[in-house]
């Protein structure tokens, strides 16, 4: 394929924006609206792929156009802390990943016309032992609400991060370096 297509960003995420924005890529934003909801007994990885494929082919876009579409999730030890539905729950999950180390799995799907490729990938976070004061202090800070696992590396909540093995970008809410595979497996080069 000659050229980049227009590209369609499937989410409202400012994060992923940013992300995009550093490539420096043009894109709209077509934030599709689909229930998130984990579907009985389904698995964080599988949780991931099944709303990025989802957002992927809901969102309108002209047939020439890349969408990219990501999911993302904190996955501790096995159970899906997605955004919190207020402080109180913010403060519940922050308490919860207190010096332990969690899975943090981001979907992908990129759509070109009527192909479709996906993958997740999992970066691992350790945090800091929380004291009660540093958790109301983050919390104050109306950061995590919109955060899934409530907290955001990128912000105020990388004070907790003592470490990150594997992709930041995928911490963030959108690995790059995968969107720019996947780009490639659909015919499209995003960088260089």
């Amino acid at each position: 394929m000659s050229g980049t297509p227009s590209i369609v960003l499937a989410s409202a995420s400012p994060r992923r924006r940013e992300l995009l924005e550093q490539l420096g890529l043009e894109f709209v934003v077509a934030a599709p609206d689909i229930d998130e909801t984990p579907l009985a007994g389904e698995q964080p990885v599988a949780y991931v792929r099944r709303l990025a494929i989802a957002k992927a082919v809901a969102v309108v876009a002209p047939v020439d156009a890349l969408v990219i579409a990501a999911d993302t999730t904190v996955d501790l030890g096995g159970d899906i802390l997605g955004k919190p539905v207020d402080g109180a729950d913010a403060a519940a999950m922050l308490r919860r990943l207190s010096a332990r180390t969690h899975r943090v799995h981001t979907g992908v799907a990129l759509r070109l016309g009527d192909r479709v490729v996906d993958d997740v990938i999992t970066s691992l976070v350790t945090f800091t032992p929380l004291t009660e004061s540093s958790i109301e202090w983050y919390v104050t800070t109306g950061e995590p609400l919109d955060k899934a696992g409530a907290y955001a590396v990128q912000g105020a909540g990388g004070v907790f991060v003592q470490r990150v093995r594997g992709s930041l970008s995928n911490v963030i809410g959108l690995p790059l370096h995968t969107v720019a595979r996947l780009a490639a497996e659909l015919g499209v080069a995003l960088v260089g």
